[in-house]
């Protein structure tokens, strides 16, 4: 139930922040958005698409090579489509998708999950690292935008901070009956658990050590530079998708950095990818109606790119692995 909450409280977020920024549309503006939209250079989906293929490919080459201190090599198909089904996962549930690919590497190439559990850890926190150092970058080549955009960021309305607080509150307070009751019900059994959890944390810590023991360090940074290079390059290219919003290699930075945040914040970056795009374009001086078109533009192709790549990798994995076997 916690779950469900906390998925449909931020699925709220999304939903909410879609009617904001299309409420910061004019009237007289629709029929601009709409044109927009229309007449947007669909063509650009096609590069886009190869581009983020890549960086897929790269990060499932980047695993990999974390997992290897743990004496872990599994084969690479397998590991890139696994990654491809975790993206397609967390449209649905965020980080569910972490979970389901390592299950399937678990499945299909006898790798423990509770172990490369440990791996994924490591690879997020770095990738926290590297969306630090894009907005340094973006930072260093635009400061009044950044600026300006992180105090409209902090503003973002919310669904009812008040009430929200006092739900939270019922929630823990539930949470802490629950606990009481099932720890007077199975106070012998809680030993056999507690031990049980603490392998499984042995496990994670292992997995996240080993980005520690790296053989390969120089191929380690040069994957992540390329995943992020390609994310940068696929937003550059992604400007060019609607007339008028074609815009310098210093605002894709931005932009990336911006809408980064917005496919963190809610599942899939529904909602808040568009808008962040939109107001730093806007920030740029490109029209707040074009940044949004272009935004909703961009944030579609990633979805629809995810959509077709996942389910096929969904379908053809077991089929690769039957023959295999």
């Amino acid at each position: 139930m916690g779950k469900f909450i906390k998925i449909a409280f931020f699925f709220f977020i999304g939903i909410l922040l879609i009617w904001w920024s299309l409420h910061q549309i004019p009237p007289q503006e629709w029929d601009k958005f709409k044109l927009s939209l229309q007449h947007s250079r669909f063509w650009i989906i096609l590069p886009v698409f190869f581009i983020l293929s890549l960086s897929h490919f790269l990060r499932a080459l980047r695993w990999r090579l974390i997992m290897e201190p743990l004496g872990y090599q599994p084969g690479i198909v397998n590991t890139f489509l696994a990654v491809l089904i975790g993206y397609l996962a967390n449209l649905a549930i965020p980080r569910l998708g972490e979970v389901l690919k390592c299950t399937l590497l678990s499945k299909y190439e006898n790798v423990p999950a509770d172990k490369i559990v440990g791996t994924i850890v490591a690879e997020r926190a770095f990738d926290v690292l590297c969306l630090g150092l894009v907005f340094l970058l973006a930072l260093t080549l635009q400061f009044t935008v950044i600026q300006t955009g992180w105090q409209q960021l902090q503003s973002i309305p919310t669904s009812g901070a008040s009430n929200n607080n006092q739900l939270y509150i019922e929630i823990i307070i539930g949470i802490l009956i629950a606990a009481a009751l099932l720890f007077f019900v199975f106070r012998k059994k809680l030993k056999t658990v507690t031990a049980t959890i603490k392998n499984i944390l042995m496990g994670v810590w292992q997995g996240i050590m080993s980005a520690t023991k790296l053989k390969k360090h120089n191929l380690f940074f040069f994957y992540s530079f390329g995943i992020w290079f390609l994310y940068l390059l696929a937003t550059y290219i992604g400007l060019y998708g609607t007339i008028g919003t074609e815009s310098s290699f210093s605002t894709a930075i931005s932009c990336l950095a911006y809408a980064s945040i917005g496919m963190i914040i809610t599942p899939g970056g529904i909602g808040a990818y568009a808008y962040f795009m939109a107001k730093v374009l806007e920030l740029n001086g490109i029209d707040y109606t074009l940044g949004l078109a272009n935004g909703t533009l961009q944030w579609f192709s990633q979805f629809l790119i995810v959509l077709v790549l996942g389910g096929v990798s969904l379908i053809i994995i077991p089929i690769i692995n039957k023959q295999t076997k």
